[in-house]
């Protein structure tokens, strides 16, 4: 057994054996905080383009920043397939009492997760020119986020082992360690931004770079603490180099599970890009009015995030215990905190957007280019709080889901809310006119601007929810072998 000699005698508990209520919150609640200290990340990042670069590269920061927290997603979503299916294997082996093969699970996951990082460090290197043309954005706001871009592609193997170390230690019932290392990385990412934007010392002032910088190295330094950190031995996994000799049996079965996931997570992330694309050739003042909306959004949908952590892990576990009943309660608690959490705080938006969109923006006069921007996020506010409560409801179920190793039907419902209604109703509704490919036909548009994207996704985050919950309460899930 990988594991030292005190570990071998502690007792190797799993979540099934605390109440509901309790087991969620244990899970959720520092993955709440962890969430939050992400969420930390990207705010600094935003408050140091709206209120330390200059009033001729505010704006384009803006819009350059919108796209580069897309692009981390990117990034955390290519190693998704390793981490969806890690998160099912080793919950339902703990579920279990099959601890070694819980570990053998983890060791194996990071070696695709180092495997897969190579890969995408290179590709994503040559290939992040015709990556940000693709998005529509033009002019400075192009050379901002190809500058940034750059300097964020070395950290790409920080961010893949962030994702796939908190998924293992997610499928063992552990968010606190995903919490102090996340702690460690804000405290970096703020301290290091903060110094290189502004110049302190005998620290230059590099502006934009310096953000880009602090973001890098502190994804850096997270992935290797939390790799040290396993090596050591957390939460009763302990890795070796050993073990991540390559087992191809298991790597399949962790891909297998994964991949429909991670397929699921692609497909959102390319339909988002598409639907950003859409957005930037509005003009740099609607881009920008976009990435701002999203990070004040993103506290509801980390949040969210966090209950579905929980459900996704006490689902495997209740299941690798034959105890589906137990998950389905599980769900419903982590359903049940998440949507009242996304209600107040969608309240909180309807009433303070506004002040939201000055604090991001240095409070700009009625003149700035900024001050449209802000605008363009107050318009949009009451489309974001009326879509947090569904968001909720749809995160804590997929999360159940995936949890369960049922991930092939999320994928089909991705498909059909994003490609089949989000993506046509967004040209329709934002565009003045969209043009048919292949064709000479021109459809009027609604010319609703970004307004019009916005409402374009409530409506596909309602269809999408109503989809995913029949597919829950269909209880197929139930019976999938992991």
């Amino acid at each position: 057994m990988s594991t030292t000699q005190a570990e071998k005698t502690a007792p190797r508990i799993s979540m099934t054996s605390k109440g509901d209520l309790r087991a969620v919150m244990t899970i959720a609640t520092p993955a709440l905080a962890e969430q939050f200290l992400e969420f930390c990340v990207g705010m600094v990042d935003t408050w140091l383009a709206g209120n330390v670069l200059s009033e001729a590269n505010s704006v384009p920061a803006m819009a350059a920043v919108g796209l580069m927290a897309y692009s981390c997603w990117m990034i955390f979503v290519i190693c998704a397939s390793v981490g969806i299916g890690a998160t099912a294997v080793v919950a339902r082996r703990i579920g279990a009492d099959k601890w070694d093969e819980a570990e053998l699970a983890t060791e194996q996951a990071i070696a695709l997760a180092l495997f897969f990082s190579a890969i995408t460090t290179v590709v994503f290197w040559f290939l992040a020119p015709n990556y940000v043309s693709a998005m529509q954005l033009h002019g400075q706001a192009y050379d901002m986020a190809l500058q940034y871009l750059y300097i964020l592609i070395p950290a790409i193997p920080g961010f893949m082992m962030i994702a796939v170390t908190t998924a293992c230690l997610h499928g063992a019932g552990d968010t606190v360690t995903g919490l102090m290392v996340m702690t460690v990385v804000n405290v970096l990412n703020i301290g290091i931004s903060a110094a290189f934007a502004i110049g302190v010392g005998p620290i230059p002032q590099l502006g934009w770079s310096g953000i880009a910088i602090g973001t890098s190295v502190s994804h850096i330094v997270g992935g290797l603490l939390l790799l040290a950190i396993l090596f050591h031995g957390r939460s009763h996994l302990k890795v070796q180099w050993r073990g991540m000799w390559p087992n191809i049996p298991l790597m399949k079965r962790l891909l297998s599970i994964g991949l429909p996931g991670g397929a699921n997570d692609a497909m959102v992330l390319v339909c988002h890009l598409w639907y950003l694309s859409i957005i930037n050739s509005l003009g740099t003042t609607q881009a920008a009015a976009h990435g701002l909306a999203v990070r004040i959004e993103s506290p509801g949908y980390l949040s969210a995030w966090a209950f579905a952590v929980a459900a996704s892990a006490l689902t495997g576990q209740h299941l690798g215990a034959n105890n589906p009943k137990r998950a389905q309660r599980a769900t419903l608690v982590s359903m049940s905190i998440a949507v009242t959490m996304l209600a107040t705080y969608a309240l909180i938006v309807a009433l303070c957007g506004p002040w939201l969109a000055g604090f991001f923006l240095g409070f700009p006069s009625e003149s700035a280019e900024s001050f449209q921007t802000g605008e363009a996020v107050i318009k949009i506010v009451g489309i974001m709080a009326l879509c947090l409560p569904f968001l909720a409801m749809f995160s804590v179920t997929s999360g159940a889901l995936r949890g369960a190793g049922d991930t092939a039907w999320p994928l089909l419902i991705t498909i059909i809310g994003f490609l089949l209604i989000r993506v046509p109703l967004a040209y329709w509704m934002s565009w003045k006119e969209v043009s048919i490919p292949g064709t000479n036909y021109v459809v009027p548009g609604l010319n609703w601007g970004l307004t019009g994207a916005w409402l374009a996704m409530l409506i596909d985050t309602l269809v999408r929810t109503a989809l995913i919950l029949g597919r829950y309460w269909h209880g197929a899930w139930k019976r999938i072998e992991v």
